[in-house]
């Protein structure tokens, strides 16, 4: 049995705990000496006071300083694991839902906190870069501009690919071998998606012409569902004036055949010393 004077401080130190945790949830507004910095986070219709914590981005040798959250992302990291305790049975996404209601229905001056909070942040982030930048070689300096060049791309083709679902663009056509994986996925050998994959490959080299001619027919008729669908759908993008999604083939074909079509004449000028005129021959033989 452990002494009665350690079960006592421990005794101690939970009831202090406890009361500090009940101090904190009757609160209702920040006190004047914690001035402008400090924030609530929301829970319910219960408001906990809490000072937010800048962190300086200081990172590990070798790699640059993480780009700082604003304030709204502030919010959501601060009450993700509040609204997941009070509700843990929501999927991921509702909870997303539910703080970001809890952000709408914020006062400016609630929101105020988390958004100083993220100026603040971004100054730092700003030394942190400069600092970074500074200590990189020419070299390191072109392999992070070309990293950044490629996130920027990448980050505007899923853009752009949202965009496209939204506006309800056909899906392209499936390989023969697509539609083979896709009808025997589930009860392929395999017990990770790898190893199902590496067994549909094997089962398709097996099957005989006759049977992948099963497959390509489905291919060949999703090629023509493909075109159909594209068809009335660009169509229905020049109604609502969103040419720029239109396919741009046949106005290549046309500047390709105008190109092609146009044939540069030679002309040569060839100057007489005796007559002293001038003679204008084509470069065509006769």
């Amino acid at each position: 049995m452990a002494p009665f004077g350690l079960m006592f401080s421990g005794v101690c130190l939970l009831k202090k705990s406890f009361s500090l945790f009940s101090h904190a949830s009757s609160l209702t507004r920040p006190p004047v000496w914690m001035g402008a910095g400090a924030c609530w986070t929301v829970n319910s219709s219960r408001f906990v006071n809490v000072i937010p914590a800048v962190k300086s981005l200081t990172t590990i040798a070798g790699a640059p300083p993480k780009r700082p959250l604003n304030g709204y992302m502030r919010f959501v990291k601060q009450q993700q694991p509040l609204v997941v305790r009070e509700y843990p049975d929501v999927k991921a996404v509702d909870v997303i839902r539910k703080i970001a209601q809890q952000w709408r229905t914020l006062t400016a001056d609630q929101k105020q906190p988390f958004q100083q909070a993220s100026v603040v942040a971004r100054e730092q982030f700003k030394v942190d870069m400069q600092r970074y930048q500074s200590q990189l070689t020419p070299a390191q300096a072109a392999a992070l501009k070309q990293e950044r060049r490629r996130r920027l791309a990448k980050r505007k083709a899923i853009r752009r690919k949202r965009e496209l679902n939204s506006l309800g663009k056909p899906k392209r056509p499936r390989s023969s071998f697509n539609i083979f994986m896709a009808e025997h996925f589930e009860e392929s050998r395999g017990t990770t998606t790898q190893g199902k994959m590496k067994m549909l490959r094997e089962d398709w080299t097996k099957l005989s012409t006759s049977q992948k001619q099963v497959y390509m027919q489905l291919a060949e008729d999703d090629k023509v569902r493909y075109k159909n669908e594209m068809k009335s759908w660009e169509e229905h993008m020049m109604d609502i004036g969103r040419e720029d999604l239109i396919r741009r083939k046949e106005t290549h074909k046309n500047k390709t055949a105008t190109k092609g079509g146009k044939q540069k004449s030679k002309v040569k000028v060839v100057k007489t010393k005796s007559a002293g005129a001038t003679t204008v021959r084509s470069g065509k033989k006769a």
